[in-house]
């Protein structure tokens, strides 16, 4: 399943993409695995794209206070509504806010508002962008993403494509449309580089970068891992590793002693339906999982 093409020397790519469910710890495992990848020599930049981020939370980074234990040569960023609409101008702009705005009337502010704050995914689809250009420049040795979910981000990654599809069926006013005062393309034409330009994105995402998923050995995220891995299935995109958080190991008391009988139940079934993947459970903690301290504890578990 896993495609080692365009890896490096020690069998990882470049970037190391997290995905999975709200609440199951991908943020977590995503700043241990930035900071593994620090303490080894790399430079690392750790990036989040949740509208509600915490990685700075479990970095313990203050930035009014001016505290920040990260390694020298880990970066930290968290991506903000305002740094996404700056990227939508940069990259797209106007031109593609006039293909909209020739099926419906709308103004520009309220349409990059609509696109960055509302339409989910288009955060993540810039931040692919974002992230491949990155590796272009060698900005970073490694990057690791936690990612919203991913099934999001892809769909908008075919947007172009599906626009296309339609105008090429439509009547022949929309190929020859205009696009007015500030472009002198067509349609068409600027739908194809929008197009051209997720292409590259979603062939990045297929040879340059590691996905690993995060779940818990719990009902409901085990049924939802059934749709996550058809993503994964459809788009061609190679599964690295499976992490399984949250596993008692300690049963002190009935409760836990139950608990970690129904956990067995699940993490039986993820060894069998997903034996083709390098699979690491790690331990529920019993304390917060918060600064470079504890952060370390979860990297003896990635890393053994």
């Amino acid at each position: 399943m896993y495609d080692t093409t365009n890896a490096t020397a020690a069998g990882e790519r470049k970037v190391v993409m997290f995905a999975g469910k709200g609440g199951v710890g991908k943020t977590t495992c995503a700043a241990a695995t930035a900071l593994h990848y620090a303490l080894n020599g790399k430079r690392t930049l750790v990036v989040s794209t949740d509208p509600t981020p915490s990685l700075s939370h479990i970095f313990e980074i203050d930035y009014r206070q001016g505290t920040n234990r990260l390694p020298s040569n880990l970066d930290l960023e968290e991506i903000g509504a305002e740094q996404v609409k700056r990227m939508w101008n940069q990259k797209f702009g106007r031109e593609v806010y006039e293909v909209f705005a020739s099926f419906v009337d709308i103004d520009y502010n309220d349409f990059v508002d609509f696109v960055t704050d509302i339409l989910p995914g288009m955060r993540d689809e810039f931040m692919v962008d974002y992230i491949r250009e990155l590796t272009i420049n060698d900005d970073y040795q490694m990057v690791v993403w936690d990612t919203a979910p991913l099934g999001q981000t892809l769909g908008l990654l075919n947007m172009p494509a599906m626009l296309a599809k339609h105008l090429r069926m439509a009547p022949r006013i929309y190929s020859q449309l205009k696009i007015g005062a500030y472009g002198k393309r067509s349609v068409l034409d600027i739908i194809k580089g929008w197009e051209e330009l997720s292409a590259i994105d979603m062939e990045f995402l297929r040879t340059q970068v590691d996905f690993v998923l995060v779940t818990i050995p719990e009902a409901l995220a085990i049924e939802q891992l059934d749709g996550i891995f058809a993503e994964f299935s459809k788009h061609k995109l190679g599964l690295k590793r499976l992490i399984i958080n949250n596993v008692i190991t300690k049963k002190n008391g009935n409760f836990l002693i139950t608990k970690a009988k129904q956990q067995r139940i699940y993490i039986e079934l993820l060894q069998r339906s997903y034996s083709e993947l390098e699979q690491v459970k790690l331990p529920m903690f019993a304390m917060e999982i918060k600064g470079i301290d504890r952060l370390l504890d979860i990297n003896k578990c990635l890393y053994k």
